[in-house]
């Protein structure tokens, strides 16, 4: 059977027995259990293959995957024969992940995450009734399975699942718990942060600090919150991040993983694309790709050969973090984000421990937060220095992808922060033919917004959109089906039977932009772009072209659509 692409695939065995294509990163389990820490905290940013791994590790581990053992067949672990003759499906093994225990109030976060535990309780259901078991943690055990536990039943209810299994089987029990801090970073942002501190706080310290009845834990996550926030105690506690060498390349893709991917549905051709779109992070050492990116635009050119690569990050995350430094108060990054859209970089203190109350409090922390979550890498080097501490890191934009993130919450706040009289002003230049007005508060405008050479027409796009955006009383509508073709904008005023159709392009040089202009406004006749706005009394058709932060408007006359001009 031929391998086939998953998107989204984050179960190890439905991968493997669907011959869905996986990068081996089996190799992790030896250096992880090499490591002999009793707790291994791993982070990185959201869909660089976390849960997977996971899923790998459980796959691996369980002793009730015994019957999963064929989904290893040709993966480097098994050139480890002792290790796995040791470890493979030889402990009893609990994963749990936290990636859905969100809400929009802490009962309703409670809830899901009552039902998160209640899922775990219920495959493990015959713990219930094993007599080997103590009688108190099998009364526990069933109101938790029930969703009818207490408080406090909830915060132990790892440590008493990992006795019950321990008392079960005789042996250490591994666990497994993916995405931790998710419960965290939403309930900050919907407002009881503090509760489910509470809450994260009880079912991490019981079920890692000083439990007897662990071999070892592995937790994943985003950020690394700090011990005494929520790993008081835990000892043989060790911590990896974007920071660190350890581990550097066990999440995400290499360029030789990427490249064999490539090849092996024969797209190699697409190489330079994926890196100038989805390459660029460095964790620790190793230089990766974004895993969800490359998988997901591979899938796009299994299905068309000549599939342009496009932003898949941001359907996943939001901006917030960008954004946010706009809200600090007394704080301008302008000329910093300018430096990193222009492919350079900035020298920033980070911290590799934050509470996600403390994260938005500071220029500071959000850089640790940006840096941590994905939106900057550092440069390589080689003298970072301190776990929990502070250290100076040089930060970059990782590639195109993330460039456009910071494009668009810069348009975003633009358009948040504009001049509403200005604004008016130009709808009236523009209603007016008033090409010399209309190009000069335009070029005002992107003198107000953040410069970097590598403009695209369609910043230029979202831009001019973004001028547009929340006027009272127009339609505004970008790219659709006009005449024979797709305007960039058009505007509709239905109360005045009035209408504009834009067309934007993005010239070379400042001599150029006439020229640009007047191959916009051809492009808007030869598509007969105006036909389709019959019933209105005018229709003005504008042709802009814009070098760097000048803007040039040039007017066709207003078509005629079956009634006057005026």
């Amino acid at each position: 059977m031929a391998l086939k692409i998953a998107v989204g695939g984050e179960d190890f065995v439905k991968l493997r027995r669907g011959k869905g294509y996986y990068v081996d990163k089996t190799e992790l389990l030896f250096d992880l259990v090499e490591t002999n820490n009793t707790v291994t905290l791993f982070t990185r940013p959201r869909r660089f293959g976390k849960t997977l791994t996971m899923r790998m590790m459980e796959s691996f581990f369980s002793i009730f995957m015994k019957d999963y053992a064929d989904v290893f067949e040709g993966l480097a672990i098994l050139n480890h024969s002792e290790f796995c003759a040791e470890y493979r499906n030889r402990y009893p093994t609990v994963f749990l992940t936290l990636k859905d225990v969100e809400g929009r109030s802490f009962e309703l976060a409670y809830d899901k995450l009552k039902t998160t535990i209640a899922d775990v309780c219920k495959k493990l259901s015959f713990l219930a009734e094993d007599e080997r078991t103590d009688e108190d943690d099998r009364m526990r055990f069933k109101r938790l399975k029930s969703e009818t536990g207490t408080e406090s039943d909830v915060q132990n209810s790892l440590k008493t699942i990992t006795r019950m299994m321990n008392a079960a089987y005789q042996k250490p029990v591994i666990l497994l718990i993916d995405e931790y801090d998710v419960p965290l970073a939403k309930a900050y942002v919907n407002g009881f942060y503090p509760q489910m501190l509470d809450v994260t706080r009880g079912l991490m310290s019981t079920s890692l600090k000083t439990n007897d009845y662990l071999k070892f834990a592995v937790v994943t996550g985003c950020l690394r919150i700090p011990k005494e926030s929520i790993f008081t105690g835990v000892n043989n506690f060790a911590s990896y991040s974007v920071l660190d060498e350890d581990f550097s390349d066990g999440f995400g893709f290499t360029q030789d993983e990427a490249a064999q991917m490539l090849a092996s549905f024969n797209r190699s051709e697409k190489m330079e694309t994926i890196k100038e779109w989805y390459d660029g992070y460095i964790f620790g050492n190793s230089k990766v790709f974004c895993p969800w990116d490359v998988v997901n635009y591979v899938a796009a050119l299994m299905k068309r050969e000549n599939a342009k690569p496009r932003n898949y990050w941001e359907n996943t995350s939001g901006n917030d973090a960008i954004k946010a430094f706009f809200g600090l108060e007394n704080v301008d990054v302008s000329d910093k984000f300018e430096t990193l859209l222009n492919g350079g970089t900035i020298q920033e203190t980070v911290t590799n421990a934050l509470t996600y109350d403390q994260a938005y409090q500071s220029e500071r922390n959000l850089w640790s937060i940006l840096l941590m979550t994905g939106y900057v890498t550092p440069i390589q080097r080689e003298d970072y220095v301190g776990d929990e501490g502070q250290c100076e890191v040089e930060l970059r934009i990782p590639n195109r992808e993330i460039a456009s993130i910071f494009q668009t919450a810069v348009a975003d706040h633009f358009t948040e922060s504009v001049d509403e009289s200005k604004q008016r002003e130009l709808m009236r230049a523009l209603w007016d033919g008033d090409e010399k007005k209309a190009s000069e508060i335009l070029s005002d405008f992107l003198w107000q917004t953040i410069s970097y050479l590598d403009y695209h027409e369609d910043y230029y796009h979202a831009f001019v959109a973004g001028v547009f955006k929340g006027r009272g009383g127009y339609v505004v509508s970008s790219n659709k089906g006009r005449g024979l073709g797709r305007p960039d904008l058009d505007l509709r005023d239905k109360h005045n039977r009035r209408a504009m159709i834009i067309e934007m392009k993005k010239a070379e040089s400042e001599e150029r932009m006439e020229y640009w202009c007047e191959e916009a406004l051809l492009q808007i006749a030869k598509g007969q772009y105006a036909d389709a706005m019959a019933g209105y009394k005018q229709v003005l058709c504008y042709g802009i072209a814009f070098f760097r932060k000048s803007a040039l408007v040039k007017k066709q006359p207003s078509y005629r659509t079956g009634l006057s001009a005026h």
